[in-house]
Formats: structure tokens, sequence, C-alpha cells
């Protein structure tokens, strides 16, 4: 990624210290989607959901380095097709992880960007989050009036994609 501010802070061991500027960028934008759209509470496990699925989409869909400033509305529509309900999002993003692990294990050149990818991703694979069951009810919805409706336990990736998806459109 393009995104790397080095500057002459040094690590304990001497080396330069890497800024991961690519996955807080993409952090940043996932999160100002979000806040835009109003759609949670900033504290909440949903929004953490929703904001590192978009930030995982933002950051794996920059394949040039070229996310910067006007760029970012170019790539709403692009980032929409991703996140739609149809689409193999957590096979994207295995996909993608794996092309970029193997390019940095070649290149041997550490990278805080894709760690911070990589943990994001872990969080939300390994994370259930308790939700409404939309399948236990004819026709996917709440009944009337029926606040407390059956809840399961869902990855967390399921529960932000489509609030990152949503953020996307209302933005």
């Amino acid at each position: 990624m393009l995104h790397e501010s080095r500057g002459n802070t040094e690590d304990p061991q001497g080396g330069e210290l890497t800024v991961p500027m690519a996955w807080l960028y993409a952090e940043y934008i996932a999160d100002e989607l979000l806040r835009t759209g109003d759609l949670m509470p900033p504290t909440s496990f949903e929004y953490r959901a929703g904001r590192d699925a978009l930030a995982l989409t933002i950051f794996l869909s920059d394949s040039r380095g070229e996310l910067s400033g006007i760029r970012v509305i170019t790539q709403l529509e692009t980032w929409l097709s991703l996140t739609e309900y149809d689409q193999l999002w957590q096979e994207w993003v295995r996909e993608r992880m794996d092309l970029l692990l193997e390019d940095a294990a070649v290149t041997g050149v550490p990278s805080p960007d894709l760690d911070l990818a990589e943990l994001a991703w872990r969080w939300l694979e390994e994370t259930e989050l308790l939700a409404p069951d939309l399948d236990a009810v004819p026709g996917g919805g709440a009944l009337p009036g029926e606040e407390d409706g059956p809840k399961v336990w869902t990855p967390a990736w399921r529960l932000g994609l489509p609030l990152g998806h949503l953020a996307i459109q209302l933005f």
C-alpha cells in the first residue's frame, strides 16, 4: 500500500516506525459513512462490526493505493456492489487477504496495514453477536408490536456487512 508514513521516529530495535495509513484511512472513511447514516450508537458492537466490515471492503478494494480525497466518492458504487446481500463478500475478503499475505511474505516487508486488517477480519469471523432471527418469522420480519422476537447468535460480519451497505446507501 502506498499510504504508509515513515518518519524519523524509531522503534526500540532502532528501525523505522511504520504508520498504517492505508488501514487508518479506510477505517476513518467507514466510520464517517456509519456516523452520517446514524444507524446505531458508535459504542455498540454492531457499529464496530459495520465499521470493520466497511473498512475491510475499502482497504481490500484499493488495490492500487489510490484511495484519497475526491476518489472516495467515485468508489462508493464499488463498495456498494461488494457489500450487496447476494455477493460472496466473505470469500472475496479471504481471497484478497490471502493475496496480500502472500505478497507480504514474498517481499519480506512487514505491513502494519495488513496486520490491522487481519485483526479486524479475525474479530468479524470469530465474534458472534445476538441478533433478531429474521428467518424465524414468515416474511422475514418481527411481528408487529413484538420488540423481543426470537434471536440467534450471528457472526459479526453478517451483521456488519448489511449495516455498512445501508450506510453507503444513506450517504
